[in-house]
C-alpha cells in the first residue's frame, strides 16, 4: 500500500488575525483580543494574538484574567467576517487540492490528503505546505502553522506539538520520529484526543508519557478505559488507520438536532422556561425545514455555578414522530416542570432531538386506526410560512409574543453566530 502524506494547515490565532488584518496590523506584534466589550469582564476571549501569547495571555482566557498593566485592542466579534475570510482561505487550498481529499476539521484548521500532489506539483510536503501558508499570508494576511505526517493523527500531533517549536512553524513526523522525540514528551494533554479527565485516569495506573501508554499491559487498559483503550494504545504507537476518504464516507447510523446556550446570568425557573421553550420553537422550525422529526427529545438544565448541584436531566416520547411546535413546546415544557428544581436559579439549557428521521420514512407509518391531524397539519402550514419569511426577510423579521419577555434571547441570538455577534 502506498505511504501515504498529509498535510494540517492552523491558522494562527485566528480570528485576532483577521481583527489585525482589517486594521492593517502584524498579529505578530499587535496586542489584541477578540471579546464583546458589551459583556462583562467574566467573557471569554474568543482569540488572543500572537503578541499577547507572548507576554503569558492564555488563549480562551477571560478578559479579567489579562493582566491590567497590559495595553491591548479589544475587538469586538464580527463573526461573519471571519466566515468569509475562512471561504476565501478555503478557496486558496482548491485551487491546489481536491475538495474530496480536504477535511475542513474547523473554521481555521483543514487536513489534506497531499499524496499524489506531490509528484504532479514536483514538490515535497513541506515545500507545498510552505506554498500553501505564502498564499494565504500575501494574500490575507494570516499566518499559519503546518503539521506534515504519514497519517492523520502524526499530522495532528506535528502540528499541535512540534510545528510550535520550530522556528518556520512546520512540524514533520513518522511513526519512528514519533517514538524518538514524544514518547518522553510532558504533558500528556498536549497530545490530540487526551483531556484532563484521561491523563488522570493515566496517571493512577502510572502512566506519565507516551512511551509508558505503548508499554502497558493492555488487558489492564481495556479494563480501564474500555473500547477506548484501542485508540489510546494505537496513538502511543503513532498509528492510525482511518483516512480522509473515511472520514467522507462516514454515515451515522442515527442523527440528532441539539441546541444549547449558557445564560449570561443566572435566571430563574420561569424565566428559564421561556428560554427553553423558545429553544423548543427553534428546534421545531429547524426540522420542518429540514423535512425531519422525532419521536423524542431529551432536556438537560444546569444549575446556577453557586449551587454545585447536578444538572437536571430527562427525555420525553410520544407515539409518533412529529416536528409540529404545538406538539413539542407543550411535551418540553412539561418535562421541564417535571424535573428542574423550581427553588434553584439555573445557567445552562440543552435540548436534544433524539434520533431525527426523514419524513414519511419507512420509522414512521400512520397506524390502521390513525388518522391525519388536520390541526397539526394546519400548524405545519404556518411553520413553514414562518421559515420563509425568515429566510426572505431576516430572523427576526417575525416572531412570537414570549420573545419579547423581558429575559427572552431568542430575537438576541437571532443576530449571532455560535452565540456571538456577527458585525454588522
Amino acid at each position: 500500500m502506498k505511504q501515504k502524506t498529509y498535510i494540517c494547515i492552523d491558522l494562527k490565532s485566528f480570528y485576532a488575525s483577521v481583527e489585525c488584518a482589517e486594521r492593517g496590523l502584524d498579529p505578530m506584534t499587535t496586542r489584541l483580543v477578540v471579546a464583546d466589550p458589551e459583556r462583562t469582564d467574566k467573557t471569554i476571549c474568543l482569540a488572543v494574538s500572537p503578541a499577547l501569547k507572548a507576554l503569558g495571555v492564555k488563549n480562551r482566557c477571560r478578559v479579567f484574567e489579562i493582566p491590567k498593566n497590559i495595553d491591548y485592542i479589544m475587538a469586538p466579534p464580527r463573526m461573519k467576517l471571519y466566515i468569509e475570510y475562512a471561504a476565501e482561505i478555503y478557496s486558496i487550498y482548491l485551487s491546489y487540492i481536491a475538495k474530496e481529499d480536504i477535511h475542513v476539521y474547523s473554521i481555521d484548521e483543514v487536513f489534506m490528503d497531499v499524496t499524489d500532489y506531490l509528484s504532479l506539483y514536483g514538490m515535497t510536503a513541506k515545500e507545498l505546505g510552505i506554498k500553501l501558508m505564502n498564499e494565504v499570508e500575501s494574500r490575507l494576511g494570516i499566518r499559519a502553522t503546518c503539521g506534515i505526517g504519514t497519517n492523520l493523527y502524526l499530522t495532528k500531533i506535528a502540528l499541535d506539538i512540534t510545528a510550535k517549536h520550530s522556528p518556520d512553524f512546520i512540524g514533520y513526523l513518522n511513526e519512528e520520529l514519533y517514538k524518538k522525540t514524544l514518547w518522553n514528551h510532558k504533558p500528556l494533554t498536549d497530545f490530540w484526543r487526551i483531556g484532563a479527565g484521561t491523563a488522570k485516569r493515566l496517571e493512577s495506573l502510572g502512566i506519565y508519557t507516551m512511551g509508558e501508554l505503548a508499554a502497558a499491559n493492555e488487558e489492564l487498559l481495556y479494563r480501564k478505559f474500555g473500547i477506548d483503550a484501542e485508540l489510546l494504545i494505537d496513538h502511543a504507537h503513532g498509528v492510525e488507520p482511518t483516512t480522509i476518504a473515511d472520514i467522507k464516507a462516514y454515515k451515522s447510523k442515527t442523527n440528532c438536532l441539539t441546541s444549547g446556550q449558557v445564560l449570561m446570568c443566572d435566571y430563574n425557573h420561569e424565566d428559564g422556561k421561556i428560554i427553553v421553550k423558545e429553544m423548543m420553537d427553534s428546534l421545531c422550525l429547524e426540522m420542518v425545514d429540514k423535512e425531519l422529526e422525532t419521536k423524542s427529545v431529551t432536556l438537560t438544565v444546569g444549575y446556577s455555578n453557586k449551587l454545585k448541584k447536578a444538572s437536571a436531566h430527562g427525555t420525553i416520547s410520544v407515539s409518533t414522530p412529529t416536528n409540529a411546535d404545538k406538539v413539542w413546546i407543550e411535551k418540553v415544557t412539561e418535562l421541564y416542570e417535571k424535573i428542574v428544581d423550581p427553588v434553584c436559579d439555573i445557567r445552562r439549557i440543552n435540548i436534544c432531538c433524539n434520533n431525527v428521521i426523514k419524513e414519511g420514512s419507512e420509522a414512521h407509518q400512520l397506524s390502521l386506526f390513525e388518522e391525519k391531524n388536520e390541526e397539526l397539519e394546519k400548524n405545519k402550514t404556518l411553520q413553514k410560512a414562518i421559515i420563509e419569511i425568515k429566510k426572505n426577510f431576516g430572523k427576526n423579521a417575525v416572531f412570537k409574543g414570549i420573545d419579547l419577555e423581558k429575559n427572552a434571547t431568542a430575537l438576541e441570538r437571532n443576530r449571532q453566530i455560535g452565540g456571538h455577534k456577527t458585525g454588522e
